[in-house]
């Protein structure tokens, strides 16, 4: 598999809850690639990456795969809810910026910074 294939897959199997960039990425395989835990060839234009014999012993005696742990006690239903009224306020908001007066997008502005300030105390619980 090529580099952004692998970011994809890692995304998907930690059910979204890790996608490294592609500035980790693709050191890290450069970096196996030196120790030959991994090879590469060119196809159709795209680098595809291979573990070679010594990376699948490697894999075999290390810990558990890091997108296991990078999902492992994540309420998934929660957490799409908290996404879908995350980006819920950002349309809105977004909405209210391109369209809205001045006066509108200062009302919409204050109205953020008080969400942030509120979900803060909502940590040191404080009304």
């Amino acid at each position: 598999m090529h580099g952004y294939e692998m970011i994809q897959e890692i995304a998907e199997r930690s059910g979204g809850a890790w996608k490294p960039s592609p500035g980790s990425v693709y050191p890290t395989l450069q970096l196996l690639e030196d120790e030959g835990l991994i090879s590469s060839a060119s196809e159709g234009g795209k680098k595809l990456f291979s573990l070679t014999e010594a990376g699948t012993e490697a894999a075999e005696e290390g810990p558990d795969a890091p997108w296991e742990e990078a999902g492992r006690g994540v309420d998934w239903d929660t957490l799409n809810e908290i996404r879908q009224a995350g980006f819920g306020l950002m349309e809105a908001f977004g909405q209210v910026w391109k369209t809205g007066s001045k006066e509108q997008r200062e009302k919409a502005l204050t109205v953020i910074n008080d969400a942030r300030k509120k979900l803060y105390l909502i940590l040191a619980d404080e009304d």
